[in-house]
């Protein structure tokens, strides 16, 4: 069995999974970290990572090292996304990292992370036609699928964090902060007209604020151990999440359940771009992904290796239409 590690620095979070994998592609996953960092916090017009967000992150790395030294045989593979991406003080960065873990940090485009997105769901959900969302930190990617091929792909800067900042929305926004923070989402999804062919089709979520949505709605349901990936949500369900969101401050909303208290005050911007998303297709449907970027890069790596196509079982037993 061979092993892999897939350690993925996003603008919200720093997250790595351990892997290992025989030679017909099949594979489970040894040990899965996550810590949340927020190298995107503060950026502001300046795009330079903080000095606290850059501490926060090697302190973090320096944990996530001590667990690789007990894997000598794996094999690292690494993303950097939209924070690092356009960080202004990147070489710094990239130095750190290096100096702590001992090996270079790929820094990918928004087109790559969008096409790593891309095959994490594709592998996984038996999906034919729809738009992936993923929303991050600090950007958001979207992905048409078409008859099960990435027919158009884009990354836009906007994410829960540079959009929480921006329109200081942290707590209880009021209607013009709101406004002023959904136009601003509104002007970027104009300018892409590919949107206009995909009204209709079902929206496949992921990314750690999306896939809120589907947590709170389980403990509404009653359904707190359903799986995430494959859940099923109506149009009708997020939005009313949605406006009992924006019902309450940050201290209030982190007694949610389902709703992780350090994301409490970046959860309204988070939801911006979907939110906005499923009124502007008209989308009935909102399915949830588990499988983003980190799933992309170790399919795409296994698969590389083994020249066998990765399938996950438990995919066959969802129905999408």
């Amino acid at each position: 069995m061979a092993q892999v590690a897939i350690l993925d620095l996003g603008s919200n979070s720093v997250r790595m999974t351990i892997n290992e994998y025989s030679d017909n592609g099949l594979f489970n996953v040894l040990e899965r970290k996550q810590e949340m960092v927020r190298l995107s916090a503060g950026m502001g017009d300046d795009k330079k990572i903080t000095p606290d967000s850059m501490e926060k992150a090697v302190n973090v790395l320096k944990d996530f090292k001590t667990v690789l030294n007990k894997y000598p045989k794996v094999v690292v593979k690494t993303v950097a996304t939209a924070a690092v991406r356009q960080a202004k003080n990147q070489d710094e960065f990239l130095k750190r990292f290096k100096d702590i873990m001992g090996f270079e940090l790929d820094v990918i485009s928004g087109e790559q992370e969008a096409e790593y997105d891309y095959y994490g769901v594709i592998r996984t959900l038996p999906i034919k036609n729809a738009v992936i969302i993923d929303t991050g930190g600090a950007s958001t990617e979207l992905i048409q699928v078409s008859n099960k091929k990435m027919a158009q792909r884009i990354s836009i800067p906007i994410g829960a964090v540079n959009l929480t900042e921006k329109f200081d929305i942290n707590d209880k926004p009021s209607a013009k902060e709101l406004f002023r923070a959904w136009q601003y989402v509104e002007e970027y999804l104009d300018n892409i007209p590919w949107l206009d062919d995909t009204r209709n089709l079902p929206i496949v979520a992921i990314g750690g604020s999306n896939r809120t949505l589907a947590k709170i709605a389980r403990h509404i349901n009653n359904q707190p151990d359903l799986d995430i990936h494959g859940y099923h949500m109506t149009k009708r369900q997020v939005n009313d999440i949605f406006a009992e969101l924006l019902n309450r401050n940050s201290n209030e909303r982190a007694e949610i359940r389902g709703l992780a208290k350090e994301r409490a005050d970046v959860i309204i911007g988070g939801l911006l771009p979907i939110t906005n998303i499923i009124g502007r297709l008209d989308s009935s449907q909102v399915i949830f992904s588990q499988s983003g970027v980190r799933e992309g890069v170790l399919f795409t790596t296994i698969e590389k290796v083994t020249k066998e196509k990765i399938t996950v079982p438990e995919a066959t037993q969802l129905t999408i239409d």
